[in-house]
């Protein structure tokens, strides 16, 4: 059976609990994911990660919705879960919440730790959260998996490092997912390639400048691994938000890709993108990269 739930102010309980909790959030599994205290406590540490991850709720939560009005049973997909806390306040909130009356849908975990798979396992079949399953699976392998139905309606990856995201919107593509939510982490594949062409690059554009030294090579290798994701993205026919997860204070790493079919296709508008793409990837000298950077049934 799940877990007590939050009701409001009730003797016994920290009035600082109550006020940071949502109606009816379940009790028993903010202390399983040590996000309260035995007590019933939160400390600054997990009261930052609890704020991040209602935050990103709020950004799931209307994709949910979306294709809860046209679908009767969405399916997500929560690539590199590492210990689920967002797949499980995900369930929580809004099939326990949200629509306690919901007998559909089903949220994936797909995690390379067999240790934390299995953990995530055994506290769901406590928990009785019946429709969450969790497979130890790298990103890449779980795109082919017979674990996972044919298509997934939302398609999450946060903080997945390198080419890790990248494989997460190939998992996207090839399931055809509507909705996809991403939180790049540690670029490093582009930076490689730019290093590797620097010389070549330098005598044909200035604009070289930009990644001769390093440190910048770095920095700009990431930020154009970005903009090439958004229109790769964009090339496969979705619409696509960049902005903040959480305040830089918090995270370096929190740039947040939102990308969404829509009903009806664009197609002046994705062949543009792909034109784009193409043209970025000849500018700086990435051609090598464009099967990784391609559109869906093209590369």
């Amino acid at each position: 059976m799940p877990g007590a739930h939050a009701q409001g102010h009730k003797a016994g309980k920290p009035e600082q609990v109550i006020e940071e909790l949502r109606p009816g959030q379940s009790i028993e599994l903010l202390k399983e994911l040590h996000i309260l205290t035995r007590e019933g406590k939160l400390n600054q540490d997990t009261r930052r990660k609890l704020k991040q991850v209602y935050h990103l709720y709020q950004f799931i939560l209307p994709l949910l919705e979306d294709v809860s009005a046209h679908k009767p049973a969405p399916t997500l997909a929560d690539h590199g879960a590492g210990k689920s806390y967002l797949g499980f306040i995900l369930y929580d909130l809004f099939y326990n919440v949200a629509h306690p009356d919901s007998m559909a849908g089903h949220i994936y975990g797909i995690e390379t730790r067999a240790e934390l798979v299995e953990k995530s396992r055994k506290l769901a079949a406590r928990l009785g959260f019946e429709r969450m399953s969790f497979l130890n699976l790298s990103v890449f392998d779980a795109t082919t998996s017979a674990d996972l139905p044919a298509s997934i309606d939302i398609v999450t990856a946060l903080h997945a490092c390198d080419t890790a995201t990248d494989d997460a919107i190939a998992f996207g593509l090839a399931k055809n997912a509507t909705h996809m939510v991403l939180v790049p982490c540690c670029q490093a594949e582009v930076a490689s390639v730019l290093k590797k062409t620097r010389a070549l690059n330098l005598a044909k554009t200035p604009l070289a400048e930009l990644w001769r030294h390093p440190l910048h090579t770095r920095e700009f290798g990431s930020q154009i691994t970005n903009v090439l994701r958004c229109l790769q993205l964009e090339a496969n026919g979705y619409n696509v938000t960049v902005t903040e997860l959480v305040g830089w204070e918090h995270s370096m790493k929190n740039e947040l890709i939102l990308a969404s079919k829509p009903a009806q296709a664009q197609v002046a508008k994705t062949r543009a993108a792909q034109d784009r793409l193409q043209e970025v990837l000849r500018e700086l000298g990435l051609g090598e990269l464009t099967a990784r950077f391609g559109v869906a049934g093209t590369a």
